[in-house]
């Protein structure tokens, strides 16, 4: 088998080596990932006039590893043109991201977004993510468990074109995951997203890693003001047994299919009976 991988806070992340561990009991590995943190970008591609950085990294885990200076994205698009000229691969696996990509999450993480990109040209996609937004997180638990999720996946593909998979881990160790769960993915937003610009507020939320997070400083232009951005997340749900970032809390791992195709096929049915 030949495997894709790619992620959202770059080459250096420590989910991206947990994630080439486990993919490699799979078949041969192949790394394309950002140079640098990209999170929530989304579907976002490296559009414009811009030179964008490639290079090798013998040294970096199994498989073949490269960096791209660009969205995830673009480097699964990049990958698929410079890595597989012949043919794709067989899977595109995304992550192992720092931080959840559950509920609402899914529709901004880039994590998912690069999956979603594999979907689109018709190739199994998976993406990954862990609770925490921490470069020490305990992978254990994901590189334990993410076998055997694989294999059942792999072994119970639909037929159907343009199907991925979300799972996200909750940052439990191993013998507090209560199992995995398919569920949907929960419904919420957030509130108080923008915060003025503080450098003590960023080491208090954690966001100052230097894998995570690539800060280009900024001098405010004459009436301008600094911003960043944070946020509270607002549950729309009140199942635990029915939402994805609800039964992660509770110590699930849980499993969400994704399709790329965007319509609403009731809605569409609704509208052609009218």
């Amino acid at each position: 088998m030949r495997i894709l991988l790619s992620n959202d806070d770059g080459y250096k992340a420590p989910g991206l080596h947990a994630l080439s561990r486990v993919m490699a009991q799979f078949g041969s590995v192949t790394v394309v990932a950002p140079k640098h943190h990209q999170s929530a970008m989304s579907a976002a591609v490296s559009l414009g006039v811009k030179q964008l950085a490639y290079k090798d990294l013998p040294e970096e885990g199994p498989g073949q590893w490269a960096y791209l200076d660009a969205t995830p994205v673009s480097c699964v698009k990049f990958a698929l043109q410079y890595k597989y000229e012949a043919r794709n691969p067989d899977l595109v696996v995304s992550g192992v991201n720092h931080g959840s990509n559950a509920s609402t999450g899914a529709n901004y993480s880039a994590t998912i977004g690069a999956a979603e990109e594999g979907a689109i040209n018709g190739i199994k996609a998976v993406g990954v993510s862990i609770d925490t937004h921490s470069p020490d997180a305990d992978l254990s638990a994901v590189e334990a468990l993410l076998p055997s999720i694989m294999q059942h996946l792999l072994e119970h593909w639909p037929e159907q074109k343009g199907i991925y998979y979300n799972i996200n881990f909750p940052n439990l160790p191993l013998e507090r995951i209560k199992g995995v769960r398919f569920t949907r993915q929960g419904a919420g937003f957030w509130i108080r997203e923008f915060e003025p610009w503080n450098e003590e507020r960023l080491n208090q939320l954690g966001l100052t890693h230097a894998f995570l997070w690539r800060h280009q400083h900024v001098e405010a232009e004459e009436g301008e003001s600094l911003y960043f951005m944070t946020g509270e997340f607002v549950s729309m749900d009140d199942d635990p047994d029915q939402a994805d970032h609800l039964l992660m809390k509770e110590g699930w791992v849980t499993i969400v299919p994704c399709r790329a195709d965007l319509t609403d096929y009731s809605e569409l049915q609704r509208q052609l009976a009218l």
